[in-house]
């Protein structure tokens, strides 16, 4: 959503149009800051100990982690004097350097804070592409279809936003969006065809050491679930995951492109405000459908409970 914002500010200089109001940018910066402070709240719920987070920055020289908790405040830090430089009408350039040159404040800042946005996009992606022992993940393709969704989720609720408020850059808004959503659209095929034709390095034979050619496993040697079964494993059917990889291919891709067409057509002010909510609703099961994708390698001793 900053992003967003930011390059449209970047395409009303570059294009010599009329200054998009101070409560424009300063709005979008708020509600990009407020959704940056849910998926803060929302990272604590998959902690043992929330009360010890402050220790998840500690390893940052080594851990992808660390360098994302450390990154998103400093990009909510940012969006947050964004906001309130356009708010103050802080718009005017400084000349420094004896007048040689000429500084916007808000094109200095959001600079910036485009910059730690990214990094932050590729700190959160190498979490689940650093990890070596889930091929599904460990590929470039992770890090690239993160980025992509998060640009197109963005500049749809940007498009939206501009399209409620009155503003011509819904267009511009519009028109990045179908880039980032194609984009991502191809780059995720890819992912699922890779991960569809993968082999894997272990089976149960090779797991447990005997090369018959029917091995199954009939018990995990508890009677009751256990945190392997319930951590580390859905759970469901492969029907179950082919019905859930379908309705995120159509809720992501599919009816919002649709709907942003017909909005285009019919010049309306809410339905891409309507997209961005479906398209969300597809990136909660794009996202529960990554996590079920990877097959872990423990899930060959503990298959089934008994």
């Amino acid at each position: 959503m900053f992003l967003a914002l930011y390059t449209g500010q970047c395409y009303s200089l570059a294009s010599f149009l009329p200054e998009q109001s101070t409560e424009f940018y300063s709005f979008g910066s708020l509600l990009a800051l407020l959704l940056l402070l849910a998926g803060l709240l929302a990272s604590f719920f998959h902690l043992g100990r929330p009360e010890r987070a402050w220790r998840t920055a500690a390893r940052w020289h080594s851990s992808w982690l660390s360098r994302e908790v450390v990154l998103l405040p400093l990009v909510m830090a940012l969006t947050a004097a964004f906001g309130l430089a356009h708010w103050l009408g802080y718009t005017q350039p400084w000349f420094i350097l004896g007048g040689w040159l000429r500084v916007d404040p808000t094109l200095a800042i959001g600079l910036v804070a485009a910059l730690a946005s990214f990094a932050l996009f590729g700190c959160t992606a190498m979490v689940y592409a650093g990890v070596p022992f889930l091929r599904e993940w460990r590929s470039p393709l992770t890090v690239l279809n993160f980025a992509l969704f998060g640009l197109s989720s963005g500049f749809l609720l940007a498009t939206g936003y501009a399209a409620y408020s009155g503003n011509h850059l819904a267009a511009v808004y519009g028109g990045w969006w179908l880039v980032f959503t194609v984009l991502a659209l191809l780059t995720r095929l890819a992912s699922l065809y890779r991960n569809a034709h993968l082999k894997p390095k272990s089976t149960i034979q090779s797991a447990i050491g005997v090369r018959h050619l029917f091995v199954a496993q009939k018990a995990q040697g508890a009677t009751g679930g256990s945190f392997n079964t319930r951590e580390f494993f859905h759970g469901r059917s492969e029907a179950t995951l082919e019905r859930v990889r379908r309705a995120f291919l159509i809720l992501v891709f599919a009816v919002p492109i649709l709907l942003i067409g017909t909005a285009y057509l019919t010049h309306s002010r809410t339905l891409a405000i309507v997209a961005f909510f479906i398209q969300y609703a597809g990136l909660l099961a794009e996202r529960w459908y990554f996590f079920a994708e990877a097959r872990h390698p423990q899930n060959l001793y503990y298959q089934s409970v008994a």
